[in-house]
């Protein structure tokens, strides 16, 4: 690091957990995102602001006037741009020197399974099930920590699926694929605006503490959030070992 990255980064280099180690590994570390609505705003900009040197954001969507209500990444001016472009220039505002790579694509299985494969952490910002299955698939058979949220009306909850560890789940052991999900959306059950905020960087702790290999990361654990009462709420989670995903590895 040079001084000024010295300086930047200080609050995080004065952590014993973190120090200079620590932000070095950071800067040195990729984040592949995948959303970059209402969870993955505070996800990118925190990881920005961290000093984590590479982020990839895919999402396939444009900013909408509604979007402004809790998609800190996006500004009115933006409406009608892909939101990782818009995302792409808020990152700049804050850290220019994060190396952002954008996808401007829906997020299938082809095209997650070579960008999870160069990522250090994975970060699930999705809003469908179909994806997130698809996304802990390839994260399952490269091997990569998957740190999950989700948020709709005032509920929330957040995880982290990590294969390096033998005792993980992974997303399937406790979302099985095969159960019949009825899809929900911000757009027509609404969301509290800051419960994205807090999944999102309850998402981005997750992930930092991962890349810097400190703490006890929520492995095997799911914790739930009802932002009416503000209580959280732990539920302890077991791999499966008859896991449709994880019992079988899919090869790379």
């Amino acid at each position: 690091m040079d001084d000024r990255q010295l300086l930047r980064y200080s609050r995080h280099i004065l952590l014993d957990d973190i120090g200079v180690e620590g932000q070095e590994k950071l800067l040195a570390e990729h984040a592949l995102v995948i959303g970059a609505g209402g969870l993955g705003s505070p996800v990118a900009l925190y990881l920005a602001s961290a000093g984590v040197g590479r982020i990839t954001l895919v999402d396939d969507d444009t900013v909408d006037l509604t979007n402004l209500q809790r998609q800190i990444a996006h500004t009115e001016a933006r409406v009608g741009q892909p939101k990782v472009e818009s995302a792409r220039a808020a990152i700049a505002a804050i850290n220019p020197d994060v190396q952002v790579h954008t996808v401007a694509q829906r997020a299938d299985e082809a095209l997650l399974r070579p960008l999870v494969a160069e990522a250090d952490v994975v970060l699930d910002c999705t809003d469908n099930f179909a994806t997130r299955q698809a996304l802990n698939r390839a994260c399952v058979a490269a091997r990569k920590p998957l740190v999950a949220g989700a948020a709709i009306g005032f509920d929330g909850q957040v995880s982290v699926y990590d294969l390096r560890q033998a005792d993980s789940p992974c997303y399937a052991c406790v979302f099985p694929p095969s159960h019949t999900v009825e899809e929900v959306r911000c757009a027509t059950m609404g969301v509290f605006a800051p419960l994205v905020g807090l999944i999102g960087t309850v998402q981005a702790a997750e992930a930092l503490k991962l890349l810097c290999g400190i703490g006890q990361p929520l492995v095997g654990r799911l914790l739930m959030l009802d932002s009416r009462r503000m209580e959280w709420t732990e539920v302890r989670v077991q791999r499966q070992p008859d896991c449709q995903v994880c019992s079988t590895p899919p090869k790379v």
